[in-house]
């Protein structure tokens, strides 16, 4: 089965159709949370990603925080104004949809969360040290997590006392292994200087994983922005991919 693998959106759905067309035919659609935030199309998002085959989605911070689940002071304030400006602009079906999104979902042997093993919604992987305490809560070979808008992965190889890090290049492939954790990026609003959408297609009988990055129309997305008056820095970031 070839199943697309992507996250944090964040209302962007420019970018989101820019994957979608990339990605061609799937099977099925794994979205690995915060669908909303920052961006000028929550509505928009979270009704083309139920159109999508066989869609499992995850809870992500900014989805828990639209829904009053977590406090939006714990957010600096340009991310807390647009999650403000999200909760004012989403109607009733779509808040009722983030509402039923679990925080972790177990497919086979694959554990889907937005922030990590440990801390499902939240925790943020950056570093070795980190993604090595994290496989401790780990249930199953592989997790695949969103939440640092980087795509990276790492591997804790039996032989290994620490996890070992890889950034992936675009449109090359590798074969999982047991005891990764893989993050395919964002499609929305990407953090390691490159401002393509990111996201990645795994082949689950040939336990095969690619990432992907697509260029998409990032002006338009702006303007849209600086019409519902988001941040200026949300609006100038995805630009330069930071």
């Amino acid at each position: 089965m070839r199943i697309l693998v992507f996250s944090d959106i964040h209302a962007n759905l420019t970018a989101l159709e820019a994957v979608l067309e990339n990605a061609g035919c799937v099977d099925a659609a794994w979205c690995l949370g915060d669908l909303v935030g920052y961006g000028p199309d929550p509505n928009e998002c979270i009704e083309r990603l139920q159109d999508l085959p066989n869609l499992e989605c995850i809870l992500g911070n900014h989805d828990a925080a639209t829904l009053k689940q977590i406090d939006s002071a714990m957010f600096n304030p340009e991310a807390r104004n647009a999650i403000h400006w999200t909760q004012n602009t989403l109607n009733a079906e779509n808040l009722k949809f983030l509402s039923i999104l679990p925080q972790k979902m177990i497919y086979n042997d694959i554990t889907l969360v937005h922030g990590s093993p440990r801390q499902p919604v939240w925790e943020y992987l950056l570093d070795v040290y980190n993604a090595t305490k994290s496989f401790e809560y780990l249930e199953t070979p592989y997790c695949f997590v969103g939440h640092t808008h980087i795509p990276i992965l790492y591997h804790l190889a039996d032989d290994r006392n620490s996890a070992k890090l890889y950034i992936p290049k675009p449109g090359k492939g590798l074969s999982l292994q047991p005891r990764m954790i893989l993050n395919p990026g964002s499609v929305g609003q990407p953090r390691d200087r490159d401002p393509r959408a990111a996201y990645a297609i795994l082949d689950d009988q040939a336990r095969s994983w690619e990432f992907y990055r697509v260029e998409y129309d990032i002006q338009s997305v702006q303007r849209r922005m600086e019409a519902a008056r988001l941040s200026p820095r949300h609006i100038q970031r995805l630009s330069a991919g930071w």
